[in-house]
């Protein structure tokens, strides 16, 4: 596609939870006792939520459609996304229900257990955005599992009849029974983000790329996966390429993957290839990594950019 002159606009859809983090942690006092911590603060996250929250900071305009509930939680949770930009008028808020919310106690090297609360979540079925499509340039669907395949392919048929990019990033576990939650999306999906662990559970595959092409396969016109601080697997029917990640000093792994989402999805409507998508997707997600939760950063497209420059200017040729 061509890249877009005007904010790209920007529709997620699905999960959205707030998420409150703490750290570090290495162990969880026993009975009435306590600890003290560094840090404690609170984050928009989820499939929807966060990759939302990213894509607005890096200037696409973005509305999210999801459910809450109608608690305190709920409340803060619509504020913390429209602080940073996102419209959040199609995040239903649903009586007498508590917003799916987790918590997360990160560990010094940056990776967390969850403690989770489904909450309103369970009831996304029921608010798919079907006459919100108009002039929508990506739509982002985070979580197909709470849909259903056949609804999801429906939907993302429509999307794309319209024009739109489409993506998926699933929440589903690394297993082969998984995938049935929404195989019979992947031929409307042009982008599957998955992480390695659900593409290498969903196929059976020995190797990541290899798993990647088995969903080349099965549908999906390109998987883009993410590995952690190993390379990024980006595949399509044409090609299978690996983007580095960034070195940097992680502080909190929460909300990596749907800051690479954000990054990647902008770095299409710029009209970037897939390589350099898949770059602007790894520095955003470093950006994220550096503190606690999805909304952390001050940054901008251009100051990515400048990491991107930076970060290969000191690697060299």
């Amino acid at each position: 596609m061509a890249g877009i002159e005007r904010p790209a606009k920007a529709l997620t859809i699905g999960v959205h939870v707030l998420d409150t983090m703490v750290r570090p942690v290495e162990t969880i006092p026993a009975g009435q006792g306590g600890a003290l911590v560094e840090q404690i603060t609170v984050s928009p996250a989820g499939t929807a939520g966060a990759t939302g929250l990213v894509l607005s900071k890096l200037g696409a305009q973005v509305r999210t459609c999801g459910v809450a509930g109608d608690d305190p939680v709920g409340a803060l949770l619509k504020n913390l996304l429209e602080r940073d930009g996102v419209d959040t008028s199609l995040l239903h808020v649903i009586p007498g229900e508590h917003t799916s919310a987790s918590v997360l106690p990160i560990r010094p090297d940056g990776s967390r257990p969850a403690l989770h609360a489904i909450g309103a979540n369970q009831y996304l079925s029921q608010y798919l955005p079907w006459d919100e499509l108009a002039e929508v340039d990506i739509v982002h669907l985070g979580g197909p599992e709470f849909y259903g395949g056949r609804v999801c392919e429906a939907f993302l048929r429509r999307a794309r009849d319209g024009g739109a990019i489409t993506a998926v990033d699933s929440l589903a576990p690394g297993n082969a029974a998984a995938l049935n939650y929404f195989e019979a999306a992947l031929p409307e999906i042009d982008y599957l983000l998955p992480n390695d662990e659900q593409v290498l559970g969903w196929t059976g595959a020995s190797t990541l790329p290899e798993g990647c092409l088995q969903l080349i396969e099965r549908g999906a016109r390109c998987v883009v996966a993410t590995a952690g601080a190993a390379p990024t697997v980006v595949a399509t029917a044409d090609s299978v390429i690996e983007v580095p990640s960034y070195p940097i000093d992680v502080v909190d792994t929460s909300g990596c993957g749907d800051a690479f989402s954000a990054g990647f999805l902008r770095g299409i409507t710029l009209d970037r290839s897939l390589e350099e998508a898949a770059r602007l997707g790894n520095a955003t997600a470093a950006q994220v990594a550096q503190g606690l939760g999805s909304d952390f950063g001050l940054y901008d497209l251009d100051s990515v950019q400048e990491f991107i420059t930076t970060q290969e200017s000191a690697i060299g040729p």
